[in-house]
């Protein structure tokens, strides 16, 4: 299956109606993805039509979970889901943050080829990382433990935002070693279309301060 039917049947199983240009500059992100792949060993996935439901389709999996307009994608790597989300979103803002210069470098040619105007790319640590405003989604795709997003980018979420943690598995231990400045909102299952793993999508929001 060519990689625009494979994109077009896992958006429609996702139930996300995708504008045409959307579409393209999805497929032109893994062009570019897997061009610059090729130096800076950004995935582990090389195949193109493997990219589009282990990446794409995977990150947008989330859209629903999504509280706008602010977002950060916190640890962004290759982009994911900061771009896939910044393409689909394109009423939101998104800051893509990590703290390796060579995928930054990476991001900010990503946002200039795609004309991303809504996305803004940051090199520095999490914790490191102090905005005016806080982010209504502070979102993390294999980043690091509950106890660890919490801790490095917990300040990052609004008092009446929400932290989404992207997990391959049900992280029961990580769940037990949840701080107590976050409380769990649910885990939810998410379904890949195209991708025969689990994956769940842990929601998170502040704890309520003590009276």
């Amino acid at each position: 299956m060519a990689d625009d039917a494979r994109l077009d049947a896992g958006l429609a199983a996702l139930g996300l109606a995708l504008p045409p240009a959307v579409r393209r500059g999805l497929l032109d992100y893994l062009v570019l993805l897997e061009k610059w792949n090729r130096a800076y060993n950004l995935t582990a996935v090389r195949d193109r039509g493997e990219m589009v439901a282990r990446h794409l389709l995977d990150s947008l999996s989330i859209v629903p979970y999504i509280k706008t307009p602010r977002i950060i994608d916190v640890g962004s790597g290759a982009g994911l889901p900061g771009i896939p989300l910044a393409l689909a979103l394109p009423a939101c803002r998104l800051v893509l943050l990590d703290s390796n210069r060579k995928k930054t470098r990476f991001l900010s040619q990503a946002v200039a080829e795609l004309r991303l105007g809504n996305v803004a790319v940051e090199s520095l640590r999490a914790e490191e990382y102090r905005p005016d405003e806080g982010f209504d989604t502070v979102v993390t795709r294999a980043f690091a433990s509950l106890a660890e997003i919490v801790a490095a980018a917990g300040h990052l979420c609004r008092s009446d935002g929400c932290l989404l943690a992207m997990k391959g598995r049900y992280p029961a231990e990580e769940l037990a070693a949840l701080p107590p400045s976050f409380r769990l909102l649910a885990v939810e299952p998410l379904r890949v279309p195209g991708l025969d793993a689990e994956r769940y999508l842990v929601r998170l929001a502040r704890a309520a301060s003590p009276a």
